[in-house]
């Protein structure tokens, strides 16, 4: 029996609409007609497995059809009933998570309890009470998901401003409607502590035997990392400096990045950057607001920085790289810089690997404008009142 292409999609069609025995005796009647070989004829063509087609033949042989008993089976998940549930607790509790401060591995720790969880789900999200899982589904989730709750160490000074929870309302208002919207990519960027290069342990761990030196002594060199990340699409772009950490270099990094990636996001016509607010590229640094508001111009985009409280630089998406970094090359010896650079991209970040690039302009430390000249750049940003120092906006060239 010939089967054309409106014959395949007939079958198939009404296999799906049938449930159950009927549609086992639907697709056993059918390989009655295909004849020799039907079985893997009806397995190819169909996707069935030939295992319910044999049960569906033993039903048409003995009149008798299997119950099939699905609520014996086991209780669906969750997600099944709730499809939005993971996306709707993920989207609360991003913002609110932090990184290991020691990078000495990847899990993501959260200020939010379970039953904040719940009752943020409830208000913001619609659920109903009776229709959530019990709290100790909703934690497995999280921890599916990549989130812990740790225990508040009281052993430390409290180190939080006043406008702490207002920065953070701020921000999560702000990568929210960013992720939405088609015209804004929103980018995570940061450096990490510089990397000294030689014969030194980093107290890492490797199957093999590796001697370093037992003293750490002056460096060969040293590489800065830094970081973009967009955390909506997950890629990773590292790009590692031995000059000094400047305004210069911090800006430089993504007009290069911008080059690479112009093609790729056509419709961007606004940047949301998420940073810490450090001494490098605090956002009352005056070459750093010059190199911004010229990047901002030459690229006619709008840069809007969104920077983390003081003492919080570890919630920024960013940071979590980090973390993967330290774990890949740990029980390495990053003897010189090709090494460094090769077990860079050798790391995986959500399955991917990451692009590295090696600078090697050098950046000169202490550049800086006059009051004057500062006065004439203030007045062509705009900063959030109450909240200036961490949110501000960079306009593209007029016209």
């Amino acid at each position: 029996m010939e089967l054309t292409g409106a014959v395949k999609d007939h079958l198939r069609i009404t296999a799906d609409a049938l449930r159950g025995s009927d549609r086992r005796l639907f697709m056993a009647r059918t390989v009655r007609l295909l004849g020799a070989d039907g079985q893997r004829r009806a397995e190819r063509e169909s996707g069935r497995n030939r295992g319910t087609i044999r049960k569906g033949t033993q039903e048409l042989d003995s009149g008798v059809c299997f119950a099939d008993a699905f609520s014996q089976r086991g209780r669906l998940r969750a997600e099944e009933h709730l499809p939005g549930l993971l996306t709707d607790i993920r989207s609360l509790v991003e913002s609110q998570s932090q990184t290991d401060p020691t990078f000495g591995s990847q899990r993501l720790y959260t200020r939010l309890c379970v039953a904040e969880v719940r009752r943020q789900l409830i208000l913001s999200k619609g659920y109903h009470d009776e229709d959530l899982p019990c709290d100790e589904t909703l934690r497995r989730k999280m921890h599916d998901l990549g989130f812990h709750l740790r225990k508040v160490q009281k052993c430390k000074p409290k180190k939080k401003i006043a406008q702490t929870d207002a920065i953070f309302d701020r921000l999560s208002e702000e990568n929210s409607q960013a992720d939405a919207q088609e015209d804004t990519l929103r980018l995570s960027w940061g450096a990490k502590a510089s990397v000294k290069i030689g014969l030194f342990s980093r107290e890492g761990r490797t199957w093999a035997r590796v001697e370093a030196l037992d003293h750490d002594f002056k460096a060969d060199a040293k590489l800065t990392p830094f970081g973009i990340l967009p955390p909506r699409y997950g890629d990773l772009f590292l790009y590692f400096c031995q000059s000094a950490l400047t305004s210069d270099f911090i800006v430089g990094v993504p007009g290069m990045w911008r080059q690479g990636v112009r093609g790729r996001f056509p419709k961007v016509r606004r940047l949301l950057i998420n940073q810490d607010n450090g001494p490098e590229n605090s956002s009352h640094r005056t070459q750093y607001v010059k190199r911004l508001l010229g990047f901002s111009r030459e690229n006619d985009i709008k840069v809007d920085l969104a920077c983390y409280p003081p003492y919080h630089s570890k919630y920024n998406p960013v940071e979590r790289c980090w973390g993967a970094l330290e774990q890949h090359w740990s029980g390495t010896l990053l003897d010189c810089i090709p090494a460094a650079l090769k077990f860079a991209r050798s790391m995986t970040w959500h399955g991917r690997h990451p692009l590295v690039e090696l600078i090697s302009k050098s950046y000169t430390k202490g550049v800086k404008l006059s009051k004057q000249e500062m006065a004439q750049l203030e007045k062509q940003i705009d900063r959030l009142p109450g909240l200036a120092k961490w949110f501000v906006s960079f306009p593209p060239a007029l016209g």
